[in-house]
């Protein structure tokens, strides 16, 4: 690591003194700097970064201080703002200048709701023209798309890790089934082929057991809204629908409404998916369930054993896959992470907070950083799973998720919902309408099973055509309350 280092710090005072020639018209690159190393500025950076995330993070920016900031008088500072839910609510209050709040940092990590509605307060600088076009060409399309609102022409966000969704196995527990059951890993390459296979676990886990209606759940997923809206798009509807100007309508007809529902509440319901832990990885921990889909930046947090209780334990293997998709379906995947958005300050302060960003989306430190954390380079370069492979200081787990998101994002449209003004509220409602109702009426269930109701009787009763179209007009009203 110190090699590249070093050998980073130099190309990067090369890339200084180079920086006024062919930058691209119209870029501040063309004027004089407000940068002076005699007169040196300090900047702030809030994150949500925890563990190894967090740790590479720091490490790359005291590398940062040592090298390119000294050389320009820049200085970082980096301050975990807790969860980014916690990230959010800070930057919303520094931003409000709230009693007790903390000053508005120059940079912060954020989703493209949060960005946009700090960008209407009017704090967020544009740093369209701190980039030139062939530099702006460097990193994926969608990746800058995504920050470029409200007129497609700005750039409010830099991409600096992204992340897509993964499949994640317990495959220590898969093999003792796929042997019993003939199950093979391509059965998971579908949702509809998932929901058929959670299926024949919870029965035959459910044979191995002396009491009847007994069986396990086989899956989990985490962030339901990327279920919903994903799934909609691979169906062929943008439950979302945005027109640039944060301007959107919302699609969401019955028959994909009832595709999602049939593949996730009625197996839920049934005991095949299952939900108990904050994240999906507690019940891969607590062998609650044996698989799920998830963040691909969560690698780090896949538990290598199953914990049944105080005195029993064993190790687990890993499997790594695809996320599964629709059969009939187009290929979607989701988009995620958090970028970066700079506040706006002195243009000393504006400059320092670039440089900063460009140093740490150049491509050795950034597939560092990716590597040591699960997430994805933005570079269009640096993409490459044997280059990304050689970083991951031999965690088989991360080398794994990298191979199978970078193929992810490789063969697949990506996307993420467009941002407007009630976007985080429409974003609740897919998260948690159908997901809250799936666990309710379980537990329901499992109360009726409880007090000696057989258990097809008391599933049948919420497997019902009427209980699904109340469903659907709910949310579907609720979504459209955010665009009124």
């Amino acid at each position: 690591m110190k090699n590249w280092k070093r050998a980073a710090a130099a190309a990067m005072i090369m890339t200084l003194t180079a920086a006024g020639c062919g930058s691209g018209a119209g870029t501040k690159k063309e004027k004089e700097t407000a940068l002076d190393p005699e007169k040196p500025v300090t900047i702030t950076v809030w994150n949500y970064y925890t563990g190894a995330q967090q740790t590479a993070f720091d490490g790359l920016v005291e590398e940062f201080n040592q090298s390119r900031g000294k050389d320009l008088g820049i200085t970082v500072k980096a301050s975990n703002e807790g969860g980014i839910t916690d990230l959010e609510e800070n930057v919303l209050a520094a931003a409000e200048k709230k009693v007790g709040a903390k000053e508005v940092p120059n940079i912060f990590a954020a989703y493209t709701d949060t960005a946009y509605n700090v960008d209407k307060m009017g704090i967020v600088a544009d740093l369209s023209e701190y980039f030139t076009e062939k530099e702006k060409e460097e990193y994926i399309d969608s990746y800058i798309t995504e920050g470029s609102f409200p007129d497609g022409e700005s750039l409010k966000i830099l991409p600096v890790a992204k992340a897509t969704e993964v499949f994640m196995l317990n495959k220590t527990d898969w093999d003792k089934f796929a042997s019993a059951t003939g199950a093979e890993l391509s059965d998971l390459e579908t949702i509809e082929g998932l929901t058929e296979t959670a299926e024949k676990y919870y029965e035959w886990t459910d044979s191995l057991t002396e009491e009847p209606d007994d069986g396990k759940a086989f899956f989990g997923r985490d962030a339901m809204a990327n279920y919903m809206i994903i799934g909609a798009m691979q169906l062929g509807t943008q439950i979302i629908e945005g027109d640039g100007t944060g301007k959107v309508k919302i699609n969401f007809p019955e028959e994909i409404a009832r595709k999602l529902w049939d593949n996730y509440y009625i197996p839920f319901i049934n005991g095949h998916f299952s939900a108990a832990g904050r994240f999906r990885s507690d019940d891969i921990k607590t062998g609650n369930i044996i698989s799920f889909v998830g963040s691909s930046s969560g690698a780090t947090f896949f538990p290598d054993k199953v914990i049944l209780n105080d005195d029993e334990s064993y190790s687990i293997e890993t499997e790594i896959l695809p996320a599964p998709q629709f059969k009939e379906g187009e290929g979607y995947a989701v988009q995620q992470g958090a970028g970066m958005v700079v506040t706006k300050g002195s243009e000393a302060e504006i400059e320092a907070s670039v440089e900063f960003l460009k140093w740490f989306t150049d491509t050795k430190q950034n597939t560092y950083f990716s590597a040591a954390s699960g997430y994805l380079p933005v570079k269009k370069v640096a993409n490459d799973a044997e280059a990304m492979q050689k970083e991951t200081d031999g965690n088989e787990t991360v080398g794994k998720v990298i191979e199978v998101s970078i193929e992810t994002v490789n063969n697949n449209h990506l996307y993420t919902t467009p941002a407007y003004d009630n976007g985080t509220t429409a974003r609740n409602v897919l998260e948690y309408s159908m997901s809250d109702k799936a666990a309710e009426d379980r537990q329901a269930i499992e109360a009726d099973i409880a007090a000696g109701t057989p258990r097809g009787d008391a599933i049948a009763k919420y497997d019902t055509d009427e209980n699904f179209k109340a469903w659907y007009q709910s949310t579907k009203e609720k979504l459209e309350q955010t665009v009124k």
